[in-house]
């Protein structure tokens, strides 16, 4: 049998499944959650300390539900520094050093891809050529950022 793929979540994946505002994100990303079974899903320190900031105290219960059924991984140094080269290089606008750190993270812990609706900083060409280009220099493996539609 083989290996199933490797996911991080980052999270306004989480977050879509209860986003009315968009609804055919929404449906995209419950689509996505009916088949997570066939993917290794995690998510990070960094996505549940976001969910912690969540002023809606029956959101972030609903959020922080769903994100502990995956694997938790670690907001280590190596992933900060690898964020902080991120941004240096430009992936990332320097307000935003938590969008770094979900593309660091993912790639420190050698997941296949990093999924996001975030079209603004992550989900991006600029983005996904920066980071490969810092991965291979500093002989980390390819990370694949896409959207969950972009995987279903």
């Amino acid at each position: 049998m083989s290996e199933r793929i490797k996911v991080y979540l980052d999270t306004s994946v989480i977050s879509a499944l209860f986003d009315k505002r968009n609804p055919q994100r929404q449906l995209l990303t419950q689509r996505f959650f009916g088949g997570a079974e066939r993917f290794d899903v995690h998510v990070s320190e960094l996505v549940l300390a976001e969910i912690d900031d969540t002023k809606d105290v029956r959101l972030r219960s609903k959020l922080r539900e769903v994100a502990v059924c995956f694997r938790l991984l670690p907001i280590s140094e190596e992933s900060r520094a690898l964020a902080q080269e991120y941004a240096k290089q430009g992936a990332v606008p320097p307000d935003y050093p938590e969008d770094a750190l979900h593309m660091a993270i993912a790639t420190v812990n050698g997941m296949d891809y990093l999924l996001s609706w975030n079209f603004e900083h992550i989900v991006k060409i600029k983005t996904r050529r920066i980071v490969d280009m810092v991965n291979v220099s500093r002989n980390y493996r390819d990370l694949l950022i896409a959207t969950p539609w972009e995987i279903i």
